[in-house]
C-alpha cells in the first residue's frame, strides 16, 4: 500500500521520557528470531534530528530474562510487558512458534491498540497480531513461506503475500528479515520525513528506498563470469534525476537493448526502470521540500518532474499530501534558503 504521511501517534507522557521522543516497545515471542529483534534498535536508534534522538526502543517479553531464539544466539530481554502501556508504537518481532502466544502478550497488544498506539510486526510477528484480533479486516503481509498459513488460519485478514510491507492505518506488517528494515524506515519517514529516514538508510548502507508494494522474492540468477549488474546504470541515473531519462538512454548506458534492460532491471530490483525512477525522484523531491525553501516549481525541475502540477499529482498519489502540505508538515527549521529565482508553492 502507498505510504501516507501522518503525525506520530500520541502516547502517554512519562516523567522519564525526553521531550519529543517516541517510545517503541518491541515484543519478543519465544522462540524469537534474533535478527528481527535487532532491527528496531538499528533503525529507530539511529534516527536523530539536530543531534537529539527521536525514538527510545525497549525490548520486552512476558517473562524478562533469557529468551529462546531460533538459532544458537542467546538473548536476554530486560523488560516485562509493562513497557507496552507506555509505548507509542508496539512492534512484534518474528517468532518460530505457531501456537497461540502467551495470553498476557495478546491482552497487552489489545490494550495498546485500544488506546490508539501504532501496532506493527516484522515477519511472522503478524501471526501474533492476528491472534490478538488486530489484523481482522486489515491487509497484511508476512514472510512469503508462511503467507498461506496466515491466510488459512485467519480468514478475516487480507493477506498480500508478495508485499515487502503493508501500512494499513493503525497496523503495519512486514515480510521477513530485511523487509523489517524497510518497514521501520517507512515508519521513520512517516513520522519525521524523508530526510531523516534517508539519513538512517545511509547509516545502514542501504543503496535505495524500497516501497511496500515491491515483491518479496526477486528471482535473480547467479552471476556468471563476465556478467554485470545494472548497479552502475542506476547510480548514473540517480546523479541525473533532473534530466529526461527515457528507457533508451538507460539501455544505452547499460549497453543493452530496451527489452533486455526491462528484463534485467526487474530481475535485480523487483520493479520496472520507470517505476524505480519515479520512486527516486519522489524521494529527492521530498527531501528538497523538507530541507530547502525552494519553490515547488524549482523542486519539480530539479527532480525531473518538469512542472509543479506533475510533482503535485505524483506526491498526492503516493503520499496523500500536496507539496505545500508536505512542506508545512515536515519542513526542518534549519532548511536552506531558496534560490533567488522566482517561483511559488502550491
Amino acid at each position: 500500500m502507498s505510504p501516507t504521511a501522518r503525525p506520530a501517534p500520541a502516547g502517554p507522557a512519562t516523567a522519564s521520557r525526553p521531550p519529543g521522543v517516541h517510545r517503541i516497545a518491541v515484543v519478543a515471542v519465544p522462540p524469537v528470531t534474533a535478527f528481527d529483534l535487532t532491527i528496531p534498535d538499528l533503525v529507530f536508534g539511529s534516527a536523530e534530528q539536530d543531534g537529539d534522538p527521536l525514538y527510545e526502543v525497549r525490548i520486552c517479553t512476558a517473562e524478562p530474562g533469557p529468551v529462546a531464539t531460533t538459532g544458537s544466539l542467546r538473548v536476554v530481554v530486560p523488560h516485562g510487558l509493562e513497557v507496552i502501556a507506555e509505548a507509542d508504537t508496539v512492534l512484534v518481532a518474528g517468532s518460530a512458534s505457531r501456537a497461540d502466544a502467551d495470553e498476557r502478550i495478546l491482552t497487552a497488544l489489545r490494550g495498546a491498540a485500544g488506546r490508539g498506539a501504532r501496532t506493527a510486526s516484522i515477519c511472522t510477528g503478524a501471526f501474533v497480531l492476528a491472534q490478538a484480533g488486530l489484523l481482522d479486516g486489515h491487509s497484511a503481509t508476512t514472510y512469503w513461506v508462511q503467507a498461506g498459513a496466515l491466510e488459512h488460519r485467519f480468514p478475516k485478514v487480507r493477506v498480500l503475500p508478495q508485499a515487502l510491507f503493508v501500512d494499513d492505518g493503525p497496523v503495519l506488517t512486514s515480510a521477513g528479515l530485511t523487509a523489517g528494515i524497510d518497514l521501520c524506515l517507512h515508519m521513520v519517514r512517516t513520522d519525521h520525513g524523508a530526510a531523516v529516514a534517508n539519513a538512517v538508510a545511509r547509516l545502514a548502507a542501504l543503496s535505495e528506498v524500497r516501497e511496500g508494494g515491491r515483491a518479496q522474492v526477486v528471482p535473480t540468477p547467479v552471476a556468471t563470469a563476465g556478467s554485470s549488474s545494472l548497479a552502475a546504470t542506476r547510480a548514473w541515473a540517480l546523479a541525473r534525476l533532473a534530466e529526461p531519462l527515457p528507457l533508451a538512454a538507460l539501455a544505452a548506458h547499460a549497453g543493452v537493448s530496451v527489452r533486455t534492460l526491462n528484463r534485467r532491471f526487474r530481475a535485480e530490483t523487483g520493479t520496472t526502470p520507470l517505476h524505480w525512477l519515479l520512486t527516486q525522484r519522489l524521494e529527492q523531491a521530498r527531501e528538497l521540500l523538507e530541507c530547502t525553501d525552494l519553490a515547488v516549481e524549482q523542486v519539480a525541475t530539479r527532480t525531473g518532474f518538469v512542472t509543479a502540477d506533475s510533482l503535485r499529482a505524483h506526491l498526492l498519489r503516493r503520499v496523500g499530501m500536496t507539496p505545500r502540505a508536505y512542506r508545512a508538515h515536515f519542513a526542518r527549521p534549519d532548511r536552506s534558503p531558496a534560490d533567488p529565482s522566482p517561483g511559488r508553492g502550491r
